[in-house]
């Protein structure tokens, strides 16, 4: 029984006995390290206000349930 090369002889970039000519494969790492600037600080006026509404809601059915449990309402 003969192997038979799975790869066929006119694929591109390849060189006689199956090897690949320099360049034609990518580089085992890149040279970009990631972004180079910091980045974009958000500011916390959004998370303040929707933290305070959310406390205020909380306050409000409070008083209401101890409202109803004295018998104000």
């Amino acid at each position: 029984m003969t192997a038979q090369n799975p790869e066929p002889d006119d694929t591109a970039g390849l060189e006689a006995g199956g090897g690949v000519t320099p360049g034609d494969t990518p580089p085992a790492e890149t040279s970009v390290g990631g972004p180079q600037h910091e980045p974009p600080q958000r500011g916390l006026a959004l998370p303040i206000v929707f933290l305070g509404l959310i406390g205020l809601v909380v306050v409000v059915i409070v008083l209401g349930l101890i409202g109803r449990m004295v018998g104000l309402f």
